[in-house]
Protein backbone atom coordinates (compact mmCIF):
# COMPACT_ATOMS: atom_id res chain seq x y z
CA UNK A 1 0.00 0.00 0.00
CA UNK A 2 2.82 2.49 0.79
CA UNK A 3 4.76 1.35 -2.70
CA UNK A 4 0.54 2.48 -4.16
CA UNK A 5 1.12 5.61 -2.60
CA UNK A 6 4.61 6.78 -3.61
CA UNK A 7 3.31 6.03 -7.11
CA UNK A 8 0.27 8.77 -6.24
CA UNK A 9 2.07 10.79 -5.09
CA UNK A 10 4.41 10.98 -8.11
CA UNK A 11 2.14 10.84 -10.07
CA UNK A 12 0.89 14.13 -8.25
CA UNK A 13 4.48 15.82 -8.96
CA UNK A 14 4.28 15.15 -12.21
CA UNK A 15 0.76 16.35 -12.70
CA UNK A 16 2.32 19.57 -11.04
CA UNK A 17 5.19 19.96 -12.59
CA UNK A 18 2.67 20.11 -15.45
CA UNK A 19 0.58 22.68 -13.84
CA UNK A 20 3.85 24.90 -13.31
CA UNK A 21 4.89 24.17 -17.05
CA UNK A 22 1.02 25.32 -17.96
CA UNK A 23 1.26 28.42 -15.96
CA UNK A 24 4.29 29.54 -17.23
CA UNK A 25 3.00 29.01 -21.22
CA UNK A 26 0.25 30.88 -19.35
CA UNK A 27 2.48 34.21 -18.02
CA UNK A 28 4.55 33.53 -21.59
CA UNK A 29 1.04 34.26 -23.55
CA UNK A 30 0.31 37.55 -21.32
CA UNK A 31 3.41 38.61 -21.90
CA UNK A 32 2.98 38.45 -25.54
CA UNK A 33 -0.32 39.69 -25.20
CA UNK A 34 1.21 42.52 -22.95
CA UNK A 35 3.78 43.51 -25.76
CA UNK A 36 0.51 43.19 -28.32
CA UNK A 37 -1.09 45.92 -26.23
CA UNK A 38 1.88 48.17 -25.81
CA UNK A 39 2.50 48.13 -29.66
CA UNK A 40 -1.40 49.18 -30.03
CA UNK A 41 -0.66 51.41 -27.69
CA UNK A 42 2.10 52.99 -29.94
CA UNK A 43 -0.01 52.39 -32.78
CA UNK A 44 -2.75 54.34 -31.37
CA UNK A 45 -0.25 57.01 -30.59
CA UNK A 46 1.23 57.06 -34.78
CA UNK A 47 -2.53 57.53 -35.06
CA UNK A 48 -3.13 60.66 -33.07
CA UNK A 49 -0.01 62.05 -34.67
CA UNK A 50 -1.26 61.78 -38.31
CA UNK A 51 -4.56 63.06 -36.93
CA UNK A 52 -3.30 66.38 -35.89
CA UNK A 53 -1.16 66.58 -38.77
CA UNK A 54 -4.08 66.74 -40.51
CA UNK A 55 -5.63 69.23 -38.33
CA UNK A 56 -2.78 71.54 -38.91
CA UNK A 57 -2.58 70.92 -43.11
CA UNK A 58 -6.26 71.45 -43.83
CA UNK A 59 -9.36 72.79 -41.96
CA UNK A 60 -11.22 70.28 -43.59
CA UNK A 61 -9.57 67.43 -41.84
CA UNK A 62 -10.18 68.63 -38.61
CA UNK A 63 -13.43 66.23 -38.71
CA UNK A 64 -11.91 63.25 -39.69
CA UNK A 65 -8.97 63.88 -37.52
CA UNK A 66 -10.76 63.99 -34.42
CA UNK A 67 -12.62 60.89 -35.46
CA UNK A 68 -8.71 59.45 -35.83
CA UNK A 69 -8.15 60.83 -32.47
CA UNK A 70 -11.39 59.64 -30.94
CA UNK A 71 -10.78 56.13 -31.97
CA UNK A 72 -6.88 55.93 -31.27
CA UNK A 73 -8.06 57.01 -28.10
CA UNK A 74 -10.46 54.39 -27.60
CA UNK A 75 -7.44 52.02 -28.75
CA UNK A 76 -5.26 53.28 -26.11
CA UNK A 77 -8.48 52.68 -23.64
CA UNK A 78 -8.50 49.25 -25.16
CA UNK A 79 -5.11 48.03 -24.84
CA UNK A 80 -4.68 49.17 -20.86
CA UNK A 81 -7.64 47.67 -20.15
CA UNK A 82 -6.00 44.40 -21.96
CA UNK A 83 -3.21 44.89 -20.55
CA UNK A 84 -4.69 44.97 -16.88
CA UNK A 85 -6.55 41.78 -17.93
CA UNK A 86 -3.47 40.21 -18.78
CA UNK A 87 -2.04 41.25 -15.67
CA UNK A 88 -4.77 39.43 -13.99
CA UNK A 89 -3.69 36.69 -15.69
CA UNK A 90 -0.09 36.43 -14.39
CA UNK A 91 -1.23 36.98 -10.74
CA UNK A 92 -3.75 34.15 -11.54
CA UNK A 93 -1.14 31.89 -13.09
CA UNK A 94 1.80 32.55 -10.25
CA UNK A 95 -0.80 31.99 -7.83
CA UNK A 96 -1.23 28.47 -9.65
CA UNK A 97 2.02 28.18 -9.71
CA UNK A 98 2.38 28.41 -5.77
CA UNK A 99 -0.85 26.37 -5.89
CA UNK A 100 1.53 23.37 -7.71
CA UNK A 101 4.62 23.95 -5.45
CA UNK A 102 2.26 23.23 -2.40
CA UNK A 103 1.01 19.83 -3.72
CA UNK A 104 4.64 19.12 -4.61
CA UNK A 105 5.31 19.94 -1.00
CA UNK A 106 2.37 18.08 -0.14
CA UNK A 107 3.16 14.69 -2.20
CA UNK A 108 6.71 15.11 -1.23
CA UNK A 109 6.12 14.72 2.26
CA UNK A 110 3.73 11.89 1.46
CA UNK A 111 6.50 9.94 0.15
CA UNK A 112 8.77 10.46 2.78
CA UNK A 113 5.35 9.08 5.01
CA UNK A 114 5.36 6.12 2.75
CA UNK A 115 9.20 5.39 3.11
CA UNK A 116 9.19 5.92 6.44
CA UNK A 117 6.85 3.69 6.91
CA UNK A 118 7.93 0.86 4.72
CA UNK A 119 11.11 0.68 6.80
CA UNK A 120 9.14 0.88 9.79
CA UNK A 121 7.57 -2.33 9.21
Amino acid sequence: MAIYGIFKAIDAIINAIKGIINAINGIINAIEGMINAINGIINSIKGIINAINGIVNEINGIINATNRIFNATNGIINSINGIVNLICGIVNAIHAIFEAIYGIVKATKHINNSIYGIFRL
